[in-house]
């Protein structure tokens, strides 16, 4: 007996079958009871194309029809206005500024426009050419490739449809093709061309367009009749005829003076024309909604904001298609890594609608700074959609914060030498002030002073806030509970900043309070 079989008789060897896991395929397409490809490469099953015996090329004709074309050069802008960036994630710092100095150098805009060629056609192999860089090897360029020249094979692989191997086409290298595909599945490794849905409409548009035009030149201009008496022989009519032939392109026209001629409005044929207009507008819909997803724009009811809205492609499908370009884009930086003997995770790319920077944006941005928060350069060019040139380093000395921080930096320091540790005892009201009635009022005014200038400044606001909220708390916990959650969205050193401020407004403001009240005793007691 062997390992691997039996024998049933002397001249019989039973070989045992051989294990499947759970990592194998048990369905493919060999043992499918509808695979007929042996020994060929996948047939599209796009139906179209079946039925025609053609390949895709055909799909590329229709590009040169108005609404087709236009619908492919809106469906493509949409997502070239979207900006694109690496999101570092799990990456290390190094392989995210090799990988951004890689793309860089690369035409992104040509490769987002030949991804997207796969929503037209289903799939739409790109060939890498690889080069030696200062520091990585990267692509030195990528050209996207007529994709009538590949075929599947039946392991789903991209092939080659070479001159020596048209049958089951070449084999290619790995990491030297990139191939999105739109709509792939195992079953139709090909993808799905978007082309294909306008195939029809873009056909009996042209037809109708023929027939219209035809119809036209029949029935759009005046029909002339000419009369003759009955017994006018065949050569009179025949020569009248041709007059009136002529009389159609210079108006002038000799006929005997027993003959008339009348015009004839082709009154009747109107509603054949409205058909005629009827199916071309219905084709150019049927492409809009293929392309587009909507098809406002050639609806006759359409209003002037839904016609305008019907200028844009449809976020579902924009964001579609973005996704197919980030999937795409993702792979090659993977293979950048792998080329390069670089492990770990990778940076990814991503598309996003840029923010167009408005009024209400601008002055948000604005109190955010003056309150202390800091935005990153990368903030500034993405919300306002600036270019890194256009950003300068500013000096501390010179920024709103700054200025903002020596008010406030004054304001502390006048506070700290007023407030004094046994002033104020836990639960005794801080409106209270000192026991003695003759005190220094100098540094007081000072203070006062100081409040008074920076309300002038862009911080007023929150002084005129913190001085009504000492107004109306009872206590230096109350006052504290109160700020904090006014202003919980501060960083620490703000807080800080706003709580001196506070403090010291109370101070201020419990002081003047106590003056007020001896100078009023005093009045009373020289009464």
């Amino acid at each position: 007996m062997s390992n691997n079989g039996i024998w049933v008789s002397p001249n019989e060897f039973v070989q045992f079958g051989e294990k499947r896991t759970f990592s194998d395929h048990i369905v493919t397409r060999d043992r499918s009871p509808d695979f007929t490809a042996l020994g060929s490469y996948l047939p599209n099953p796009d139906p179209i194309l079946r039925a025609k015996g053609k390949s895709v090329e055909i799909y590329r004709e229709l590009r040169g029809d108005a609404a087709v074309g236009a619908g492919v050069r809106r469906r493509k802008a949409a997502v070239t206005a979207l900006e694109w960036g690496l999101e570092r994630g799990n990456a290390t710092a190094r392989t995210e500024r090799n990988i951004k100095a890689i793309l860089d150098d690369l035409d992104i805009n040509q490769l987002l426009q030949d991804v997207l060629e796969a929503t037209l056609y289903g799939y739409q192999p790109i060939e890498i050419l690889w080069g030696k860089g200062q520091r990585w090897t990267a692509p030195a360029d990528m050209v996207a490739k007529p994709p009538e020249w590949f075929v599947f094979s039946t392991d789903n692989e991209l092939r080659f449809k070479s001159r020596d191997h048209m049958l089951e086409g070449e084999a290619l290298p790995p990491r030297k093709f990139l191939l999105p595909r739109n709509g792939a599945t195992f079953k139709n490794p090909w993808g799905v061309a978007d082309l294909a849905m306008v195939f029809w409409p873009t056909t009996f548009k042209k037809g109708g367009m023929r027939f219209w035009v035809q119809f036209a030149e029949k029935y759009g201009t005046p029909w002339l009749v000419g009369k003759v008496p009955r017994n006018t022989s065949g050569n009179v009519k025949a020569e009248l005829a041709m007059d009136l032939e002529s009389m159609t392109q210079d108006a002038i026209a000799v006929i005997p003076d027993d003959s008339s001629v009348d015009i004839v409005e082709a009154a009747a044929k109107a509603g054949a024309a409205e058909a005629f207009e009827r199916l071309l507008m219905w084709c150019r819909s049927e492409i809009n909604i293929a392309l587009l997803g909507q098809n406002q724009t050639t609806e006759a009811s359409a209003t002037q904001a839904s016609a305008k809205s019907g200028l844009e492609v449809a976020d579902d499908l924009r964001d579609a298609d973005a996704r197919l370009v980030e999937g795409t884009a993702n792979q090659l930086i993977e293979w950048i890594m792998y080329a390069n003997g670089i492990s770990g995770p990778a940076p990814k790319f991503n598309l996003w609608e840029p923010q167009e920077g408005d009024a209400s944006q601008a002055d948000r941005d604005q109190k955010l700074t003056t309150a202390g928060v800091k935005f990153s350069k990368q903030y500034w060019m993405r919300a306002y959609n600036l270019n890194e040139e256009d950003l300068e380093e500013v000096s501390n000395a010179s920024s709103p914060t700054h200025s903002s921080n020596q008010q406030e930096g004054k304001l502390a320091d006048a506070a700290a030498d007023e407030i004094k540790t046994d002033a104020v005892d836990e639960g005794q009201d801080f409106a209270e002030g000192e026991d003695e009635h003759e005190h220094d009022t100098s540094k007081t005014d000072e203070l006062i002073e100081l409040l008074q200038q920076g309300a002038a400044d862009p911080m007023r606001e929150w002084i005129e806030q913190l001085r009504k909220m000492a107004d109306e708390a009872e206590n230096l916990e109350q006052l504290r509970d109160r700020i904090l959650d006014s202003y919980h969205d501060l960083d620490s050193t703000s807080m800080a900043a706003v709580m001196e401020l506070a403090f010291a407004t109370a101070d201020a403001q419990g002081r003047a309070d106590v003056t007020d009240e001896v100078d009023a005793d005093g009045s009373e007691n020289g009464e």
